[in-house]
């Protein structure tokens, strides 16, 4: 089934039902979203744009960027999800990368638009998502140019399972971002393996408050195709996530683990009901256990966790509420550390450096296979075929997988520290350093040392503004041993972070690796 024709499968279900809800706007009904994205394809077709060429939007979360992205699915183009966090000079090289020809853009960029002219020579069509600003054409000009233009039907009898429908950009956090083709039999598969691990998920209402870019958006869309409605909120602070779910009533929210855990202490400071939370999704980079133990009791039980990555979206494993509840409970309290079981559409296994299977405990690279995983990177058939080595997809991420078949993640692939000889996992320092009520955040890498070639060090945001650096190191060698305890602690105010809310840990190596030819030693 193509993703458009999901959206209409949950219009059906209520076509009254208030599908968007915004405090900038008023809020958009579905039978009104199918009206107003089949006016959006009309005018895209009106341009010249044909089947499979590619859209890029740029917007922050707003109702009309999601229209926007429903009238380009409409139109059969291909959505481009531009980050509205991203520094002007990736937004620029992902569009020339890709020869990006349309963008839709939002307002608040009209200083950078200038600039985007000047340096992308193959935009030929921009177009405001509201009001015209600089060289973009008003949306409402736009819509009526295409009033007379016909929509041509493009589903087939399969529901065009293997065309590509968006564009995905990578992270970018380990180099420079990769684009993921997403076919409609990705989504679909998505879209199954969602609605059998959260059965609740018809008439749901949902929080759309991290960037609508990335996971947060998947999942806006996902929610849309069970009839539900979706609370659109333009970026993440604690206090108005509260207080959204309170007036809302929401029942499902997704958030990055800083997110968490700052929603976390913000509940505790001073609770507000959301006692209508039916899932608190977790995902996105690795999550502290004894943080996860306590959102779980704070919330009730709402929280889980997934795993996934833009090249096999978000559910190759998940972590059921009922696991987390009993690990917190003293049954199998090591899962508290684990992303769960693969879904039932995914296989996950440990790969060694040979290509070989691991046998269950043994880390190593962990590698997947099923209709989840996406065909490969637009336009780079070189580093599809590298990610596809030995028959599985490699997710560049190191864990292992234990008898139960649970997933642990250790580390990404880059980031594993190698001191005195012995492999480091940064996410073990970091989760023995969770421990201490003294440490508010935390972020482990390896830096050059002459004795022990990598010295473990740990940035730490102290929660009360001082720690001792003493204190946090013995805790790590009783925890862990003395090998992969920190050698060195380094107080900050804050951890820088990526576009997407990710811990950016580039940015820390990068004073003690920069003129180095290698970033290991």
């Amino acid at each position: 089934m193509r993703l458009i024709d999901s959206f209409d499968r949950g219009a059906a279900l209520d076509p009254d039902r208030t599908f968007l809800v915004s405090e900038s706007s008023a809020d958009i009904s579905f039978k009104q979203a199918q009206k107003r994205s089949t006016a959006i394809a009309k005018a895209l077709l009106a341009k010249g744009i044909k089947k499979n060429d590619l859209v890029s939007v740029l917007s922050p979360n707003t109702v009309e960027a999601m229209l926007a992205i429903l009238g380009v699915l409409r139109a059969g183009a291909i959505w481009v999800p531009l980050n509205p966090r991203n520094a002007l000079r990736s937004t620029i090289g992902l569009m020339n990368g890709i020869g990006c020809r349309v963008l839709l853009i939002d307002k608040s960029f009209e200083v950078e638009l200038v600039t985007i002219r000047k340096e992308a020579p193959n935009l030929d069509v921009v177009v405001s998502l509201g009001a015209s600003f600089g060289t973009a054409q008003s949306f409402d000009l736009f819509i009526e140019q295409g009033s007379h233009t016909d929509l041509p039907d493009w589903g087939d009898a399969k529901g065009n399972p293997m065309d590509v429908c968006t564009a995905f950009p990578t992270g970018g956090t380990t180099g420079r971002s990769k684009v993921v083709e997403w076919t409609n039999s990705v989504w679909s598969t998505l879209q199954q393996t969602a609605e059998r691990s959260w059965p609740d998920m018809a008439g749901a209402i949902y929080l759309l408050v991290a960037p609508m870019t990335h996971a947060a958006g998947v999942l806006a869309l996902l929610f849309a195709s069970t009839g539900s409605t979706v609370v659109i909120r333009s970026g993440f602070d604690a206090e108005m996530v509260l207080e959204s779910i309170q007036e809302h009533k929401v029942t499902h929210l997704f958030l990055p683990p800083t997110a968490l855990y700052a929603l976390t202490d913000a509940q505790e400071r001073n609770p507000r009901d959301v006692s209508s939370l039916k899932m608190l999704l977790v995902a996105a980079a690795p999550v502290s256990p004894d943080r996860l133990a306590l959102g779980a009791r704070v919330f009730g039980d709402a929280v889980s966790q997934c795993w996934g990555q833009a090249e096999a979206p978000m559910l190759l494993t998940y972590l059921a509420a009922e696991t987390i509840a009993a690990a917190r409970q003293g049954i199998h309290p090591e899962r508290l550390a684990s992303c769960g079981r693969a879904t039932h559409l995914s296989q996950v296994a440990v790969m060694d450096e040979q290509g070989r299977i691991a046998p269950a405990g043994q880390p190593g690279e962990l590698v997947a296979r099923g209709s989840l995983v996406a065909p490969g990177y637009l336009g780079n058939p070189e580093e599809t075929a590298a990610v596809h080595a030995h028959g599985w997809h490699h997710t560049g991420d190191i864990g292992r997988i234990d008898g139960d078949g649970f997933v642990y993640i250790l580390d990404r692939k880059k980031d594993m520290i190698i001191s005195g000889g012995f492999n480091v996992y940064a996410s073990e320092v970091e989760a023995a350093l969770f421990e201490l009520e003294q440490v508010q955040q935390c972020a482990v890498i390896g830096v050059p040392d002459e004795k022990w070639g990598e010295a473990v060090t740990a940035f730490v945001v102290a929660s009360n503004g001082f720690c001792d650096k003493e204190t946090l190191i013995s805790h790590a060698k009783r925890q862990l041993g003395s090998v992969k305890a920190p050698k060195k602690i380094v107080f900050v105010d804050n951890l820088p972070m990526t576009p997407v809310g990710k811990i950016d840990k580039n940015s820390l190596r990068e004073p003690y690796w920069a003129g180095r030819e290698r970033s290991v030693s």
